[in-house]
């Protein structure tokens, strides 16, 4: 199974600050090799470990042709296996006892022998997805938090989501390897949010420090439009495709882009930030496109939206002017975008993608202004797209933890 933020890579790799953490995949690279750190011996774990990610149970010599390594070598690889955990031997007898000679041996990969964890920090809600190793999920929450939370009563709900999440799934906070995190703003590499104007304090918030003290894992953060294009390209809307931009369309629309697979950041983390477009003063303020009375709409919040969108459903023409305003100035910014890139699919999610008539302007105007539109397509994860793709992050980080090759690298 390969993520879509880089890959399996060869070296056990974790998020910065965190020198406790490689204990775990330093431990496991140690039984599953018998303390042998040469890089033979890593790659056959690999190969054998990998081989039974799928969860079906198989034989000995089953693992054997699949990996092409001898037999003697698939052995000493299970019995490392056997005893990190990872692998249990299942008893698969299936001819009623009447086989003759030594009876094969089967083993699958526990899934179960771990979990990871995907947490959305939203500006109304608190959401997080909990996880086994396989990527299947075994329970969720989601709890709502005022929008003028300040960061530590915003992070008290994030602790207590995560702590009822494990509760309700029967698991201990000390089965967790890696967590995922998404948040509004512009997040660098070290997981400080850079520019966050969504929510009170957030702006130069260092948010990983301040959830790592929660976990003895890796945690890892990411901004949320990014997360849900790895979501939709992982189980959604874009599975198979290469090239895809996700616009998480609210108030000040993001966007998520992936080339040939892979997560764009941009060097600064950056990419995608479409809603700053009107910063350019060609185009009137959010505040302004959807307000109903000539005047700024104030406060611009999602309530406010939310009343304009029910006035235009319920035919009010001034409102569905403001509406449409809206809808041209998303198409404008995703359209920008769609130029830079050229990707082979558009996903919009977002409380945008509810909106009549979203994707009809949107198609219509990509066809005008491309040289070649994209599809389009509604996000088909709906309000769980971010937590799903915080999980995938944190599954990524896993697979790099079980696939390691090289020896993790100790650091000061």
């Amino acid at each position: 199974m390969r993520g879509v933020t880089g890959g399996i890579r060869a070296q056990v790799k974790r998020a910065p600050g965190q020198s406790r953490d490689v204990r775990k995949g330093s431990d496991l690279a140690d039984r599953l090799t018998g303390g042998d750190s040469s890089l033979l011996r890593r790659i056959n774990a690999a190969v054998t470990l990998r081989s039974l990610r799928d969860g079906q149970a198989v034989t000995l010599t089953q693992l054997v042709g699949d990996t092409g390594l001898s037999r003697p070598t698939v052995e000493g690889v299970i019995d490392g296996l056997l005893e990190s955990g990872l692998v249990a031997e299942v008893d698969q007898n299936q001819d009623g006892g009447r086989q003759r000679g030594r009876p094969a041996r089967w083993f699958r990969f526990r899934a179960e022998a771990g979990h990871i964890l995907g947490i959305e920090v939203g500006v109304h809600m608190i959401r997080a997805v909990l996880a086994d190793l396989a990527g299947q999920q075994v329970a969720g929450l989601a709890r709502e938090v005022a929008e003028t939370a300040e960061v530590e009563d915003r992070l008290g709900v994030v602790r207590t989501v995560v702590a009822e999440v494990l509760r309700k799934a029967g698991v201990s906070r000390d089965s967790l390897w890696a967590v995922g995190v998404g948040t509004p703003g512009i997040v660098d590499r070290e997981g400080t949010v850079r520019l966050g104007t969504a929510m009170p304090g957030w702006t130069g918030l260092d948010l990983g420090a301040k959830l790592r003290r929660s976990f003895r894992c890796p945690v890892l953060i990411e901004n949320d439009a990014n997360l849900a294009a790895i979501a939709e390209h992982w189980q959604g809307a874009a599975v198979g495709m290469g090239d895809v931009v996700f616009v998480l369309a609210g108030l000040s629309p993001g966007a998520g882009s992936l080339i040939n697979g892979r997560l764009h950041r941009g060097f600064g983390g950056a990419a995608g930030e479409i809603g700053a477009l009107h910063l350019l003063g060609q185009e009137a303020t959010p505040e302004r496109l959807l307000s109903t009375t000539g005047k700024p709409l104030a406060p611009l919040d999602e309530a406010a939206v939310a009343r304009v969108l029910t006035l235009a459903r319920e035919g009010d023409e001034v409102a569905r002017v403001a509406m449409d305003r809206f809808l041209r100035r998303l198409v404008h910014d995703v359209t920008a975008l769609v130029l830079a890139i050229d990707p082979q699919l558009v996903v919009i999610g977002g409380w945008a993608a509810g909106l009549d008539d979203t994707l009809g302007p949107l198609r219509e105007q990509l066809e005008l202004s491309c040289l070649r539109a994209p599809e389009v397509a509604l996000s088909s994860l709906g309000e769980e797209v971010v937590a799903l793709g915080a999980l995938r992050l944190a599954l990524d980080q896993v697979e790099e933890q079980l696939f390691a090759v090289d020896p993790p690298v100790a650091r000061n």
